[in-house]
């Protein structure tokens, strides 16, 4: 599939929530590392992935909407095989087996929500609130074309690269998706103050890989963050905004550090974030893809679709 061939460049689109987040937090189940590709070995745990995303398929069923599905991979590239007890083999089955589990819904949903678009999740190599050693664009775009390439033999129609810490592992990740000939978007992570946690101007990180790739994303996103923390730096009517089509924000306004410290979840206020995403779209009207991150889950996500979008629809 072409960039020319997601059909949310076209259309106002749903995504999902905080998975792991979720997961942990919510239900109760234990993910090592983070992890939630792990899920994938248990039928328990397999369940409980199906019935997080097919609650997603049923919102954007109520909204008339198309819905992208992100594998559960975000913690599931090379380098963590080892800290999960894995083999290499191992590690590449889970990835194919998550994408594999939502062209599975895919199918099976194909006839009740327009747009379905199975995305193949990508996290950086290590931590996604620090960017500890960075990489070369060579070393990065060679660490990530393994995965990439899993996932898109696995059926992918793309993929995403989430919390992007860095601007060299966000050129690599792209050129390793150029190279298997896949649309790819990249979602960056900011601070408190809108800016990289490497100190580079989100408006900076853009341009940089759009020169290095010759624009090949076919978007950008901002992720794990609160829109107060990134909203005053995107200058409507600038072409690098127009580039952001996605957001996934935090529900709580605290930073990473905090958030690190937290041993229990903050959803925020779910009307009041749905609220703050709705000013952001009027604001920035190119931001057509919404979904959440940490501590959000399928009611932050059903608000803040209704906030942008209108009520969902009901048979009662």
């Amino acid at each position: 599939m072409s960039n020319a061939g997601l059909p949310q460049l076209y259309h106002p689109f749903l995504t999902d929530a905080g998975l792991e987040t979720d997961i942990l937090f919510n239900r109760g189940i234990d993910l090592p590392h983070f992890a939630s590709v792990v899920l994938l070995r248990t039928e328990d745990g397999r369940r409980a992935l199906e019935d997080y995303f097919t609650g997603f398929l049923k919102l954007a069923e109520r909204m008339l909407i198309g819905v992208i599905l992100e594998s559960a991979t975000w913690r599931a590239s090379p380098d963590w095989a080892g800290p999960l007890g894995l083999t290499d083999p191992e590690l590449d089955r889970l990835n194919h087996e998550a994408v594999q589990m939502l062209v599975r819904l895919r199918d099976t949903w194909r006839s009740a929500v327009p747009h379905i678009v199975v995305s193949g999740c990508i996290g950086p190599r290590g931590d996604g609130y620090d960017p500890g050693r960075i990489m070369r664009v060579d070393e990065a775009e060679l660490y990530h074309r393994h995965q990439a390439g899993v996932l898109v033999a696995a059926g992918a129609n793309m993929l995403s690269g989430i919390t992007m810490t860095n601007v060299p592992e966000a050129i690599g990740l792209t050129r390793a998706a150029q190279e298997l000939g896949s649309p790819v978007a990249i979602s960056f992570t900011v601070e408190t103050d809108g800016a990289l946690p490497t100190g580079d101007r989100l408006a900076d990180a853009v341009k940089a890989v759009d020169d290095a790739t010759a624009a090949y994303p076919a978007y950008y996103m901002i992720n794990c963050a609160h829109p107060t923390h990134f909203a005053s730096v995107l200058e409507p009517d600038m072409a690098w905004t127009a580039r952001i089509r996605g957001v996934r924000a935090n529900a709580s306004r605290c930073s990473h550090a905090e958030l690190d410290a937290m041993t229990e979840l903050d959803i925020g206020d779910p009307a009041e974030l749905a609220a703050q995403y709705g000013d952001l779209c009027r604001r920035v009207p190119t931001i057509t893809i919404l979904g959440g991150c940490c501590g959000t889950d399928l009611r932050h996500v059903t608000a803040i679709a209704e906030a942008c979008l209108g009520p969902a629809v009901t048979n009662e």
